[in-house]
């Protein structure tokens, strides 16, 4: 089970147990200081790191595996993109891209994505539409009604957490939407 929660802007914090000995605390593009035990910082000028010094902190492209949770950051033109695979599922987290659609090879990395954060853009459709993950979870928006009603959702009510289960995934070829408040 992975527990997601939006800390706002793109600062997501996703706890996953992939078994007794691999529990991992993932921060993604950190607001404050704080700990964690993976950080990845796909914002280049994000000077924010942890206060704890054991923190496996990843700020650019490359693959790594820590705690049982395997992490790839891929190019993008403003930041990194970061796709990790934890509890069976596989998530991406998009940032701030900077582009209007993915590459053919960053799709080709992406691969097929269970739990999708994205920017809460005008590209934001293109873009999950290329991806088509099971689950999009919109980030960094002062009003998310445009964004849903884009998408074809005209009301969403927000939610503290989203907890991620293999038995709870939607179905293949369905697409929910998650709102989360920070």
């Amino acid at each position: 089970m992975a527990k997601i929660y939006w800390a706002g802007q793109s600062c997501f914090e996703i706890s996953v147990s992939n078994s007794k000995d691999h529990e991992a605390n993932i921060v993604i593009d950190p607001l404050k200081e704080g700990k964690a035990d993976i950080l990845l910082l796909g914002n280049k000028d994000n000077k924010i790191k942890t206060t704890k010094s054991e923190s496996f902190i990843v700020e650019g492209p490359g693959e790594y595996e820590v705690k049982g949770v395997f992490i790839q950051g891929i190019a993008s033109l403003q930041n990194t993109i970061y796709v990790f695979e934890a509890e069976d599922a596989r998530f991406c987290h998009l940032g701030n891209l900077g582009q209007k659609e993915l590459t053919d090879e960053q799709l080709e990395k992406i691969g097929q994505v269970d739990v999708l954060m994205i920017f809460a853009g005008e590209e934001a459709q293109k873009i999950i539409g290329q991806i088509e993950p099971k689950i999009v979870i919109p980030m960094d928006y002062e009003n998310v009604s445009k964004f849903l009603k884009t998408m074809g959702k005209p009301s969403i009510a927000p939610q503290d957490k989203l907890i991620v289960k293999e038995s709870t995934m939607p179905k293949e070829g369905a697409m929910e939407i998650v709102v989360l408040q920070p």
